[in-house]
């Protein structure tokens, strides 16, 4: 049988998943043997353990290519075992140990790309009720033999709650679980910390989950964002914009046309948009980006984002809220019905810019095109309020940069005029 790989990001469960197989199908095999393959040092040392395992003859030689052809030997002469090799993020470290035979080879990587000779099998982030019930179980708030319906409404809003702060990543739940349990914290209160010290929380892991698994979410996945940044910054750059922007259908096209302005790195995108492929590949190698083929958009999860803006001092930060800013300004279309579709897609992305704009207090042109372009859709969408809402916001910072004179404050009066007169507020 050909090998499967389980990939996904950090945190989501991949280990566990494969020590879950492990354990449940255990009497199914004659040898369950396990190897880290994060390095290639890794993956000798764990054959060698598995030749002693084994009891091979071979297994006292000193010459250890000799130790890991004779583990070899076994594994195609034999049946019925199972071979894991975990953390092969790097996957053609451990082409040489896949090993054709009449076992199971069964790998944990990040990366969704797995070769011609391996099936790949995606985990992804809890739906909600199988956040709710980790949650639950773990912080000792629900037996493990009850169901949700035992659970109050309120306490189950609270729980939900949780859950969509983290985006149902499994790691994290058991870090808010832990947390809660060793701490004798209530659902409401766990809530009220995380908001004012999300940093903290992300990088604390529980007493007893570090046995388990020994990596907070925040560590995890600064670890690759360290890699990534060694080995292709510009890839680096890419992540930190997609920070900054809804983390859900990021179209490819708005980075394309916008990169001229993105900064030293991004901007080679523009003269050669066949490097986004390439950068986005690096991404996809550790699952912090996920691409979408069909509508070319990319997806990051939400805590990826949260902890890099964590790491962030406050001028990068600022530094990239900014060029986020600029790069839906400077992409959103006008509304016009040839448009629609367009203005669509971008719009989730100008309502995040909207808030970065309010939160750094930014005062620019670029901002206030945003907001009006994005006010004047919301209007078309007969969404008045909230279309109100950007136009004045937008007419306040034209008429401080640009004076109360200039063209583009009279653009701003005249949409908020028809936004009035359609609601018969002639006042």
């Amino acid at each position: 049988m050909q090998p499967r790989a389980i990939s996904g990001l950090g945190g989501i469960g991949k280990t566990q998943t494969a020590i879950e197989y492990a354990y449940r199908y255990r009497s199914e095999y004659s040898a369950v043997l396990w190897a880290r393959a994060d390095s290639s040092q890794a993956l000798v040392s764990g054959f060698v353990a598995f030749a002693e395992l084994l009891q091979l003859p071979e297994r006292n030689v000193e010459n250890q290519q000799r130790i890991i052809e004779a583990v070899k030997h076994w594994l195609q002469m034999n049946a019925h075992w199972l071979l894991i090799l975990d953390n092969a993020d790097d996957l053609e470290l451990i082409y040489d140990y896949l090993v054709p035979g009449n076992g199971h080879i069964l790998v944990t990587t990040r990366s969704p790309a797995t070769g011609p000779h391996i099936d790949g099998i995606e985990l992804v982030k809890m739906d909600q009720d199988e956040g709710i019930l980790l949650l639950l179980r773990r912080s000792k708030q629900l037996p493990q033999d009850s169901s949700l319906e035992s659970v109050t409404e309120l306490e189950r809003g609270k729980a939900a709650m949780i859950c969509s702060l983290v985006d149902g990543l499994p790691l994290a739940l058991d870090q808010a679980a832990a947390y809660i349990e060793e701490n004798q914290c209530s659902l409401g209160a766990y809530l009220n910390l995380y908001r004012s010290h999300r940093a903290y929380l992300l990088q604390r892991r529980g007493t007893f989950g570090a046995k388990d698994y020994p990596y907070s979410v925040a560590t995890t996945w600064s670890l690759s964002f360290e890699r990534i940044e060694r080995t292709d910054p510009l890839a680096a750059d890419l992540l930190r914009l997609c920070a900054f922007l809804h983390p859900d259908a990021i179209p490819e096209e708005m980075i394309v046309a916008a990169a001229p302005y993105l900064g030293p790195r991004l901007q080679q995108i523009a003269d050669d948009p066949a490097l986004l492929d390439a950068v986005i590949g690096a991404l996809r190698r550790f699952s912090l980006i996920w691409r979408n083929a069909e509508t070319k958009t990319l997806t990051i999860h939400r805590l990826v984002q949260v902890v890099l803006k964590d790491a962030m001092d406050k001028e990068i930060e600022r530094e990239w809220a900014e060029r986020a800013v600029y790069l839906v300004s400077y992409t959103f279309p006008e509304d016009e019905f040839s448009n629609w579709r367009q203005c669509e897609s971008y719009l989730p992305h100008a309502l995040i810019c909207a808030d970065l704009i309010e939160q750094w207090d930014m005062k620019s042109r670029e901002g206030a095109r945003l907001l009006s372009r994005a006010g004047d859709h919301l209007y078309e969408r007969g969404q008045y309020k909230e279309a109100e809402s950007l136009c004045r916001r937008a007419l306040l910072i034209r008429e401080q940069v640009l004076g109360p004179e200039h063209p583009e404050v009279a653009q701003s009066l005249n949409s908020l005029a028809v936004l009035y007169m359609t609601q018969h507020l002639y006042e």
